[in-house]
């Protein structure tokens, strides 16, 4: 089993990467702030516009180190890669089954029904825990109504169409699974690019940290993020790294959201608004979820398919892993994660 190793996070927007020997340094204003050797980390993650030095970027090319860039406000930028690398036989098996519209359909239909089962068992969970609710029940039951439409969908925009169903169903009683801060972090429904609150800021910036991680899960496995099934192939986009988020969503990003503001580790302080309706994180807030996100990355849970005890934060790579056993004929159909 691979082994889980950290993922450095720069959240200083002045911040300059670069190397020495085998270290990545951490400079800003041209002063060493932070240095760490190479062979701790499995990803870099940085926030703002000062950039990398190339000798940087090939140190973690030689160590298959992924080098992801955002905005200082989260949103993505680009990612850097170093020689691709992995089995060219199950890319090219990957790059054929994304033209077989019949194998599409059919495997887009697992991460769209893997996705609104864990919608399902989220809201599950609420009415385990906190008793009654008429309305997040009756979404409950309608969520599986979807979930059978999905899986007898005849393509893949009625497929898309069943998911934004699903998806509008979840987010419209998402605010009653928000138990304190209630005045404070509302939520009206799900909106992007830029959110226009801050649960929607927090949403947004998570799942740019899920899709990070599952792009360098399936480099690692061999498979290329960017040929992907469900999501349509843009220049630019890792849409396999999108298809296979689906699953994770909820139960990687959904929960810590709900934990962070549940149990007041986040205020609305720790959020502003940008022009007339964006609104994005501080720098506190961001090292806030940063760290609860490390955090988590570290418990353990049984993995349902597996049988056996993972971290977390290894999710990602296992149903990576899993799935590129699937298009290499090794498994007769890909076993989504579902949570309990």
């Amino acid at each position: 089993m691979r082994k889980l190793l950290n993922t450095l996070y720069v959240t200083t927007p002045e911040s300059y990467l670069s190397k020495d020997g085998l270290n990545v340094v951490v400079s800003v204003n041209q002063k060493e702030i932070f240095r760490i050797p190479i062979v701790n980390i499995e990803g870099i993650v940085t926030f703002g516009y000062m950039g990398a030095s190339p000798g940087l970027m090939k140190l973690c090319a030689d160590n298959n180190v992924s080098l992801c860039f955002l905005s200082p406000h989260g949103k993505f930028i680009g990612r850097f890669q170093g020689p691709i690398k992995g089995n060219v036989l199950l890319r090219t098996k990957q790059w054929n089954l994304a033209q077989d519209e019949t194998f599409t359909l059919e495997v887009s239909k697992l991460f769209v029904a893997g996705k609104i089962q864990n919608y399902r068992n989220i809201l599950a969970r609420f009415l385990r825990d906190n008793g009654n609710d008429d309305s997040v029940k009756e979404v409950v039951a309608q969520l599986k109504y979807c979930k059978q439409k999905a899986f007898v969908s005849l393509h893949l925009n009625e497929l898309r169409g069943v998911e934004g169903e699903a998806a509008n169903l979840y987010f419209e009683v998402f605010h009653r699974l928000i138990l304190h801060q209630k005045d404070d972090f509302v939520f009206t429904g799900r909106n992007r690019r830029p959110p226009k609150d801050a649960v929607n800021a927090l949403l947004s910036f998570v799942y740019t940290l899920i899709a990070s991680d599952m792009s360098s899960a399936l480099e690692t496995v061999g498979l290329d993020p960017y040929v992907g099934f469900l999501h349509t192939l843009r220049p630019g986009r890792a849409s396999l790294a999108l298809d296979m988020m689906e699953e994770l969503r909820a139960y990687l990003g959904d929960r810590l959201v709900l934990s962070l503001i549940n149990r007041k580790q986040l205020s609305i302080k720790d959020f502003v608004r940008q022009g007339e309706d964006g609104v994005v994180m501080t720098d506190n807030g961001r090292k806030i979820v940063l760290v609860a996100w490390q955090n988590r990355k570290k418990e353990t849970i049984m993995h349902p398919y597996l049988g056996e005890k993972i971290p977390i934060g290894l999710l990602p790579y296992v149903q990576s892993m899993l799935f590129a056993r699937f298009v290499r004929g090794d498994l007769d159909n890909y076993p989504v994660f579902l949570i309990s």
